[in-house]
């Protein structure tokens, strides 16, 4: 690889960058960074005026569905989804058949995701917290961390005994790896499909409380309390009851981030009405005063990262009436476009905000590596156009489901390539 990457807008939360460079990348390191170099003999010249080049993005919430359900999605296909998408790399959730409670299983899923689409994204394993992600006995967390594992959750189902959870925050505390809690108290929220209000009660669909994923939070908090060690973070975040006690939580010093979705913080809960099942997903989507303080969580910091929960289901699994159809959407190709044109064109954040929730927080979040822009690193970028305008088209996507609310959406931003494991890929 002798690439020369030209006038574009090096934006990097890490170093507080924001400036036009050039970067000569060579054999897959940062050979030069500086404000104008010559194209050396050998070299491709790529023309990035006008395009933003940030450290690579990181989706720290993704279900890849292999092993056990490749009928939905393999790590191959999802790979292919990220990269198209701006990632440089996912971290598969464990409701896979089997769990990735296994340290066999781990390293299926680690190394599998070297062998696909050239190794350009890296593929990082959640190891389940509990076995079988059953809540009643803990998973071999030692095991599973030693095979890649970079987090812990029982995702798709909540750790419901506060026993069980005080133990995981405790062992993994252990290995500087956060638990991952799916915020939910189950017994509130039995046969749920959408929000529970005013519009659950018109359309005559089961609705999810929002004080169900309050309760959960506040319960775990407390929790962490007690082990001030372990680090807690809360997956796809979605009522201002619930963000309002995380806020609370940081303000007082504990070990505590959280996630948000594209989905929660661009659609309320009226889009159901059109009984669409690809509006379907847990948690659901909530009301406007949930969609606003979604945004204002992300302005204040209180929210960390923006993750998409990418969870393919085939067509015919969504294709049934509203109250059979499994929850979630895929939103690794729609994630970048929906960030930009919700929360930089709306000024809700900077590009370099922004940014950091997309590659620097999830990093830092999972003790991984940071991403540095410096002579002799390891190039691992993203590319992205700001400016683009662009329309989802479902049948374009990489992914092998296509169950997603946002087709025919018109969409600013987009990433346009990453570079990463010294591969590139151009959109």
């Amino acid at each position: 690889m002798k690439l020369l990457l030209k006038g574009g807008r090096l934006v990097d939360p890490a170093s507080g960058r924001d400036e036009t460079v050039d970067i000569q990348i060579l054999d897959g390191r940062i050979e030069r960074i500086a404000g104008s170099i010559s194209l050396p003999k050998g070299f491709e010249e790529i023309d990035l005026r006008g395009k933003i080049v940030a450290p690579g993005f990181i989706d720290m919430h993704v279900h890849l569905r292999e092993p056990g359900y490749e009928h939905k999605e393999t790590i191959e296909s999802g790979c292919r989804s990220a990269a198209a998408g701006g990632f440089t790399a996912v971290c598969c959730m464990p409701n896979t058949n089997p769990a990735i409670d296994d340290e066999s299983v781990a390293r299926y899923v680690h190394e599998k995701g070297k062998s696909v689409c050239d190794g350009i994204v890296d593929v990082y394993p959640i190891g389940a917290a509990t076995k079988g992600r059953k809540g009643t006995e803990l998973a071999p967390m030692a095991e599973l961390a030693q095979a890649g594992a970079v987090g812990f959750s029982d995702d798709g189902s909540p750790i419901a005994s506060a026993e069980i959870m005080r133990r995981a925050l405790e062992y993994s505390s252990m290995y500087g790896v956060p638990i991952i809690q799916h915020a939910e108290e189950p017994t509130m929220t039995l046969d749920g499909c959408m929000n529970e209000g005013v519009t659950s009660t018109r359309l005559g669909i089961l609705g999810i409380p929002p004080i169900a994923e309050e309760l959960m939070v506040a319960r775990d908090i407390i929790l962490l309390g007690y082990v001030p060690k372990a680090r807690y973070h809360v997956a796809h975040i979605s009522t201002k009851g619930a963000l309002r006690h995380v806020r609370k939580a940081k303000s007082d010093g504990m070990n505590i981030t959280c996630e948000v979705t594209p989905h929660h913080f661009t659609l309320e809960e009226d889009v159901v009405a059109s009984f669409d099942t690809n509006t379907k997903m847990n948690p659901p989507l909530r009301t406007k005063e949930d969609v606003a303080a979604m945004k204002e969580g992300l302005r204040d910091g209180t929210i960390d990262v923006i993750a998409t929960d990418h969870a393919p289901h085939t067509i015919d699994e969504k294709e049934v009436e509203y109250t059979q159809a499994p929850f979630g959407i895929v939103g690794l190709e729609t994630s970048v476009g929906l960030c930009v044109t919700e929360l930089v064109q709306k000024k809700v954040l900077t590009m370099m905000q922004l940014i950091q929730k997309l590659s620097t927080n999830p990093r830092r979040i999972l003790s991984l590596p940071p991403i540095k822009f410096s002579e002799g690193e390891i190039a691992n970028i993203t590319l992205l156009d700001p400016d683009l305008v662009w329309s989802v088209n479902l049948a374009l996507l990489r992914s092998k489901s296509k169950n997603s609310p946002f087709n025919g959406y018109r969409l600013k931003g987009k990433a346009i390539g990453i570079i990463n494991n010294g591969k590139v890929l151009f959109s």
